[in-house]
């Protein structure tokens, strides 16, 4: 992605390696899904020991963490469609 004289330094940092709104959507839902990985199932359901060996996570950091990406490449997304800022996609990238 080209960072053009209007896009924000948060929007072009969100996004500056991808050039297509397809994987910037991927992006987005492969973080949902590590986030939810990251819930500490281990702490919600005490009484299933199973649990803590196979979610490593133990506490509420990573999950923590991960909210406020998400948030940032939704908005940084939002605004990128608002300004009509994404690449036309090529014959190959369709």
């Amino acid at each position: 992605m080209e960072k053009t004289d209007n896009m924000p330094i948060w929007v072009f940092l969100a996004f500056s390696s991808l050039n297509t709104r397809k994987g910037a959507l991927r992006l987005i839902y492969a973080c949902v899904i590590f986030t939810l990985y990251c819930l500490p199932f281990a702490i919600i359901f005490p009484q299933q020991p199973w649990l803590k060996h196979v979610f490593l996570i133990d506490d509420w950091s990573w999950f923590a963490m991960m909210v406020p990406i998400i948030i940032w490449y939704v908005l940084a997304l939002k605004w990128l469609d608002k300004h009509a800022s994404w690449e036309p996609l090529s014959e190959e990238d369709a």
